[in-house]
């Protein structure tokens, strides 16, 4: 169950700044959490979900500058305690939100903006190639298929509704699919030409499953999430077999996710890219925005108001 409480407003140790949160960021994994989910991380129940913040600093450790006081920023808040109206971070893990983008675009950016920025470098996409990306109305999704336009790529999106699917092909998408349709890996054989050459999988289970033996010779295949409830499995004798590389998250943390977030504000800020912030909710209804996103209600970030 998710219900507000009030606590002692906490303070900064060393190394450390308090934020008055404006923006807190929702990840599909918190849901995970509250589900049981085997691909979720372990926590101890009572916990404050959320991992990613937007404010201002608001007050600082012993040994901290004060002139960041006041300086809008967004951070990762170290695993949990992002659901709140105050939060404490390290200095480490702080990023300034470029004059040109807002609070919400720039926490929308936090997880999904460095995840999507990570994958598109270890996708290698060249220009022509045809790319496949599943969720694609997603937070990290919709921001993969401006990536991959950004590179000359023919994105077919996959999605799961119209409105999904209309909201992709205005961020860029070629070709639109959706795979509550029986036929939906035909209609990507058909519409691939001379074969998918890359393939961002976010779903997993059978998704992979079907996905997978579309993927050309020479081809990549990036799985980076298990929205379908497991990862998907793909067997590498048979990947390599056939020349395909498997590319998993792992291979985006060599670039460090701090740089990989920077990263992703600049590119924000310079109109290559836009979060799509779907939608918002109060707080106190964290539980409804939960509710949301498990029922696939929902397009892009879904973001919490304190």
């Amino acid at each position: 169950m998710l219900h507000p409480v009030t606590l002692l407003d906490p303070d900064p140790d060393a190394g450390q700044v308090r934020v008055n949160v404006e923006v807190a960021a929702i990840t599909f994994v918190d849901t995970l959490i509250r589900a049981g989910s085997p691909v979720a991380p372990p926590v101890t129940f009572p916990v404050i979900l959320g991992n990613g913040v937007g404010g201002t600093v608001d007050q600082v450790g012993p040994d901290v500058d004060p002139t960041c006081i006041g300086t809008r920023v967004v951070t990762t808040t170290g695993g949990s305690c992002g659901y709140a109206s105050l939060a404490i971070a390290s200095t480490h893990d702080l990023h300034r939100v470029p004059d040109r983008l807002s609070l919400r675009e720039a926490t929308a950016l936090l997880a999904d903006g460095r995840t999507a920025v990570g994958l598109h470098q270890a996708a290698s996409i060249e220009s022509d190639e045809t790319v496949v990306v599943t969720a694609a109305a997603g937070g990290v999704g919709s921001i993969l298929v401006q990536l991959a336009k950004s590179s000359g790529a023919r994105v077919i999106a996959l999605a799961g509704s119209r409105t999904k699917l209309d909201h992709a092909r205005a961020l860029g998408a070629d070709v639109t699919v959706n795979y509550r349709d029986a036929d939906w890996p035909t209609r990507i054989q058909e519409s691939a030409g001379d074969g998918v050459r890359v393939a961002f999988d976010g779903v997993g289970a059978d998704t992979t499953n079907a996905l997978f033996p579309l993927v050309r010779r020479g081809g990549r295949y990036l799985s980076h999430g298990a929205a379908g409830g497991s990862w998907g499995t793909i067997d590498e004798n048979a990947a390599a077999a056939r020349g395909v590389t498997l590319i998993g998250l792992s291979a985006i943390g060599a670039t460090g996710m701090f740089d990989l977030t920077e990263r992703a504000l600049d590119l924000a800020a310079h109109g290559v890219i836009r979060p799509t912030v779907g939608q918002t909710f109060p707080l106190d209804q964290a539980a409804d925005a939960h509710a949301a996103i498990e029922h696939r209600h929902t397009i892009g970030k879904t973001l919490l108001l304190p």
